[in-house]
């Protein structure tokens, strides 16, 4: 099917304002290439510039993609170096199409762990891209759904708190002030939410596709929203209640 008439079948009030993406596959791109997993990586930029794109075009408010989990950290250190370098550079490259598209950059995650260049880096951009109004792209990096809680937690404590309402760990969360996700996207296959907005996707879509992220196109951006809309989110209410 042809893109433009893939896109034609999603409905324009029925847009989620909030995607997160959790973009696994790199390595095992890598490896069917029979290069090192960092190729993979670094052949992932067209990916996300294609839902980055995208999700501007269609009218997304928000779309978070989980960059740098703190698990990362764990993997072999020429990767996870490798990774900090592209960082670095996938802002210095990409802040043009950033400013281009309206798009505004801010970050989720304990970003003082990493490298002092991508931290400049990241703030620059961030700076730069503050005033625009377009969509938010919010890259989870050292992020995990644990860590967010526990950090919100601890920040409740010290304000000396003893009792505890859902608004109060919905304040404190990195998360305050962006919506909780409407849809998650998963590529590769797997099927698991990996410690990613644990507590903000109470009642998130999920979307699995068998494509390696490396290979994510808008193509199959507009099959996760096809899907998405064709479904009833009931927000624990019945079906009937949700139709009245």
């Amino acid at each position: 099917m042809e893109l433009e008439e893939l896109k034609n079948q999603i409905s324009s009030t029925n847009i989620p304002e909030h995607i997160a993406v959790i973009m696994d596959g790199n390595g095992r791109w890598a490896q069917k290439q029979g290069v090192k997993r960092i190729f993979g990586h670094q052949n992932a930029i067209e990916a996300v510039r294609n839902v980055t794109e995208g999700s501007a075009e269609l009218g997304v408010g928000f779309l978070t993609l989980y960059a740098f989990s703190t698990e990362n950290w764990e993997r072999p250190k020429y990767e996870v170096d490798g990774l900090m370098n592209l960082l670095v550079n996938t802002i210095k490259d990409e802040l043009p199409t950033l400013q281009k598209n309206n798009i505004k950059l801010t970050t989720i995650g304990d970003t003082s762990a990493l490298p002092e260049k991508a931290q400049t880096k990241l703030k620059e951009a961030i700076e730069l891209t503050h005033t625009n109004t377009g969509m938010t792209l919010v890259l989870a990096l050292n992020y995990s759904g644990k860590w967010d809680l526990v950090q919100a937690m601890n920040a409740l404590l010290e304000k000396g708190k003893t009792e505890i309402e859902p608004f109060d760990i919905d304040s404190h969360l990195s998360t305050v002030g962006i919506p909780n996700p409407d849809l998650l996207i998963r590529t590769s296959g797997e099927m698991r939410i990996s410690n990613f907005l644990l507590w903000q996707m109470a009642y998130t879509e999920l979307h699995f596709t068998e494509v390696l992220w490396p290979d994510f196109r808008k193509k199959d951006l507009y099959e996760a929203l096809i899907s998405y809309q064709r479904r009833e989110r009931r927000f624990g209410k019945t079906s009937d209640q949700v139709k009245a």
